[in-house]
């Protein structure tokens, strides 16, 4: 997309933005090359900070080509923030509603109109306990498919050293280096053609995470686990463990209840016995009298 348009709304964003991510985060970008110069494409990147929109926003927009990235619904209120969401063009999600749906219509039409949308497949920041790339969600293979434009995987690194996943105070010294690296466009050829299937479209987020992924290695110069994490995966993990744990716990209670009940009964045995001796001494002393 040509600078001239740009437009106003997105043009103050970076009069605002810049001057505080120049001076917070050095910056050591690559792959700028491999944006396209025009035409609808798609960006897929990874998300471990609350800042790296911010950061990944000004490496865009230094390539000339802005993304409208896809975000709640609850952003587009009112107020400052709202009005800047709506004038940059970024584009509402409405999770859990009839509305679900508009989001990838909107980036459809985005794509179509030679703009780039940018994609966090992920849907939120990773879970992944060192910072990879976890399983992502199908509404950027879903936008590819449909358009058949290009897929460029992008990986950062560095935001989430200024501002951690979930954390509330930013870790300003010593001043953080934010990396991006982009890839050439993913190869979904194959995809074409056929019917979009959940299957395919699990198999298609996977080409393009394993993209987006091997872009990350690169930069942090180490490999990303086998299997990407699962936050679905580890929750049925940690309901089974809970489970295991109180049915031990259960277990461990009535093996125990079990053991006072049983010195309870010898107790009163032995109690037992002892009052029938008083009894019968006490009978054998009224006897001899």
């Amino acid at each position: 997309m040509p600078r001239r348009r740009i437009g106003f709304w997105y043009r103050f964003a970076a009069v605002l933005c810049k001057p505080w991510l120049v001076v917070l985060i050095k910056r050591d970008w690559r792959g700028m090359e491999h944006i396209p110069a025009d035409g609808g494409f798609i960006t897929a990147v990874n998300h471990n900070s609350h800042v790296d929109p911010f950061a990944y926003a000004h490496f865009q927009y230094n390539s000339g080509r802005v993304p409208r990235f896809l975000a709640k619904s609850g952003l587009f209120k009112e107020g400052f923030v709202g009005a800047a969401m709506r004038g940059t063009g970024q584009i509402p999600v409405y999770r859990e509603s009839t509305d679900a749906l508009s989001a990838f219509r909107a980036a459809i039409d985005a794509v179509e109109r030679g703009e780039c949308v940018a994609f966090y497949p992920e849907g939120t920041l990773t879970r992944d306990p060192d910072g990879w790339p976890m399983t992502a969600k199908t509404g950027a293979a879903r936008v590819a498919l449909q358009t058949k434009c290009p897929v460029i995987p992008v990986a950062q690194w560095g935001a989430n050293e200024l501002l951690p996943p979930y954390a509330r105070k930013p870790n300003l010294l010593p001043r953080k280096t934010h990396h991006v690296l982009a890839g050439p466009p993913v190869d979904l050829t194959r995809f074409y053609g056929h019917e979009m299937t959940p299957e395919l479209l699990k198999e298609a987020t996977e080409v393009i995470m394993a993209a987006v992924t091997a872009q990350l290695e690169e930069i942090r110069g180490e490999k990303a686990p086998a299997t990407p994490y699962d936050p679905r995966r580890e929750r049925i993990e940690q309901r089974r463990r809970t489970r295991a744990q109180t049915g031990a716990g259960s277990a461990a209670e009535a093996r125990a209840q079990s053991g006072a009940d049983d010195a309870a009964g010898t107790d009163g045995a032995v109690s037992g016995r002892g009052r029938s001796s008083t009894a019968n001494t006490s009978h054998e002393g009224e006897n001899s009298k």
